[in-house]
């Protein structure tokens, strides 16, 4: 390397060093950024989750407090359902 070449080298990396430290600081701003809004979809799903394991709690409860009297129940109002709809179609004289 000639004096020539290292006197245009030298300007070149002083002016270097500081384009380079502002785009490391702009990469580790765009990496926190990322990292804030990973954070914040995690609390979601997590709330979201959290949503249905009490969902899911209250069905056990559901199921397991009342054993299988739902389909009776179920039934039973589909029963009151029919006898309703039938009673209104007489009412109005429909048959």
């Amino acid at each position: 390397m000639d004096t020539g070449t290292l006197a245009l080298l030298i300007p070149i990396m002083a002016l270097s060093i500081p384009l380079f430290r502002i785009w490391t600081k702009h990469q580790k701003e765009i990496a926190e950024m990322e990292v804030a809004k990973t954070a914040e979809r995690a609390a979601q799903y997590a709330a979201s989750n959290k949503e249905l394991e009490d969902r899911v709690a209250v069905l056990e409860r559901i199921v397991t407090d009342r054993g299988y009297d739902i389909a009776t129940q179920i039934e039973a109002l589909r029963d009151t359902r029919e006898v309703e709809g039938l009673t209104a179609r007489s009412e109005s004289g429909i048959n």
